[in-house]
């Protein structure tokens, strides 16, 4: 199932209303959707790279304005609804946990998964759940969001096809080792 999904995305980058499409795989993966929006947007941008600024903004927007739909999931609906979602992506055990993080690293949470494969969705639906500062979550939402699209956009504006290799196998593994190293740096800095 998860490869007809992924094979049914895949396809939308060469229709006609692809950026539609994009925006609309933005947005649900933010919240509820299992295949992100990156398998759609690399053949868009290898297609249009003139056009790779305008790609990367229509799936930040959308999956910022999706962020917000996780975030009301959470905030309303998560003794339902919410829940449904993170038994699926089996994180119902770590909802406690990670909601008695939240207090403290809340933004930095959100900002880690907006930027990595971590499933989004799942901070997303969290952030509301325990009242994450919807400014603080909305900030780091589109940082996050706007730094993972962008940077593949400009690589692939930059070095074309054989950069999509590397964005589609490793790209998440530098994400998080940059994420690791500014999140060390900031915990030194405290300790100085």
């Amino acid at each position: 199932m998860l490869r007809r999904l992924y094979d049914w995305t895949m396809g939308l980058a060469a229709h006609r209303h692809a950026r539609a499409s994009l925006f609309t795989i933005s947005f649900i993966e933010s919240s509820v959707f299992p295949i992100p929006p990156d398998v759609l947007m690399i053949p868009m941008v290898l297609a249009q790279r003139a056009k790779a600024w305008i790609i990367a903004a229509v799936a930040t927007l959308g999956s910022v304005l999706g962020a917000l739909l996780g975030y009301w999931i959470g905030a309303v609906l998560m003794d339902t609804v919410g829940q449904w979602i993170l038994t699926v992506y089996g994180k119902e055990a770590a909802y406690d946990q990670l909601a008695a993080r939240f207090a403290e690293y809340g933004g930095w949470a959100v900002l880690f998964a907006a930027l990595t494969p971590f499933p989004f969705k799942v901070i997303t639906i969290f952030s509301g759940a325990v009242g994450l500062s919807l400014p603080l979550f909305i900030a780091t939402s589109i940082l996050g969001r706007a730094g993972r699209f962008f940077v593949v956009a400009g690589l692939l504006w930059k070095f074309g096809p054989p950069i999509r290799d590397f964005i589609e196998r490793r790209l998440g593994l530098v994400f998080t080792i940059f994420m690791a190293c500014l999140i060390g740096g900031f915990a030194a800095l405290r300790f100085m």
